[in-house]
């Protein structure tokens, strides 16, 4: 047997060996915390396997309470993000003016920014003492700040819409560079209007980006804690929002358990559905998500 034909036996071996670093790093990191909530919420303090405290918190208000709020603040955000992000893809992308690349890659630095800065800098406008209610004041001599709407699922969503809107706006601006100026300058020569142009050209090049953003942005915002926490909506609970009530403020960690494990199910569901529209796009524009 040749050198190289016994040494590729040999590589092979080796190169399956390389899998153990990640895997312990993984292992001690994720997989063994992990399965340690898990145990929590089947167990509870005891030894014995059980769904009981699942049912618990199924019958509970304040858990129904927080998924209907998780689900619909998510969707809500979700489709802000899409329409604010394709309106303004729309204006940087065809609508030529000095200065649009700039404007673009100073809203991408968005994405580096951690979420409750959003919700600190809306605090300063929106607040109760915040600019906006103190000028009204000022002015009109209000006895209570007039704009209250931060402090309530709105705010929350509005905050949201700001923080994620650039994981639309950057697969929107891809899809567009692919779009020929000569489709558009063809269809606007034989009389098509914008709003035409824009439904039957911009909108099925869009499409694939739309779904694959608006399926990244429904995964953060059900995932979404630094904002609700920060902002302080009144009655506004959600999922991630919740865990950290049972398990910091009330001590009761086989709830949180259990609800960790009901968020974490949700978010891998809402994951395989991202990773299903980026393989559904193929490579039109998957590789700019």
């Amino acid at each position: 047997m040749s050198e190289a034909a016994l040494a590729r036996p040999l590589a092979a071996a080796g190169g399956r060996l390389w899998i153990l670093p990640p895997l312990l790093v993984l292992t001690g990191l994720f997989f063994y915390p992990l399965s340690l909530i898990a145990t929590q919420a089947l167990t509870g303090d005891g030894t014995t396997v059980s769904l009981d405290h699942f049912a618990a918190v199924f019958r509970s208000g304040l858990f129904l309470g927080a998924l209907w709020h998780t689900a619909w603040i998510a969707v809500a955000a979700s489709a802000g993000c899409l329409m604010l992000g394709f309106a303004i893809a729309l204006v940087l992308s065809f609508v030529p003016f000095p200065g649009a690349k700039e404007i673009a890659r100073f809203i991408d630095t968005f994405i580096a920014l951690p979420t409750f800065l959003a919700a600190l800098a809306f605090t300063f406008i929106y607040g109760s003492a915040g600019v906006v209610n103190g000028a009204l004041v000022e002015l009109f001599g209000f006895e209570t700040p007039p704009v209250d709407f931060l402090y309530s699922p709105w705010g929350v969503i509005l905050a949201e819409i700001t923080v994620y809107t650039p994981f639309v706006l950057r697969p929107l601006m891809a899809a567009f560079s692919l779009i020929e100026a000569s489709q558009i300058e063809v269809a606007s020569s034989l009389g098509a209007r914008a709003p035409r142009i824009v439904r039957q050209i911009i909108l099925p090049a869009a499409m694939p980006a739309l779904l694959a953003g608006g399926s990244l942005c429904l995964l953060l915002t059900v995932n979404e804690f630094g904002i609700v926490l920060f902002i302080g909506a009144k009655g506004v609970i959600t999922l991630p929002l919740l865990v950290y009530d049972k398990a910091i403020q009330e001590f009761d960690y086989t709830a949180a358990c259990v609800i960790a494990v009901i968020n974490v199910a949700l978010s891998l569901s809402l994951y395989l559905v991202y990773r299903a529209v980026i393989a559904r796009v193929g490579g039109r524009n998957a590789g700019v998500v």
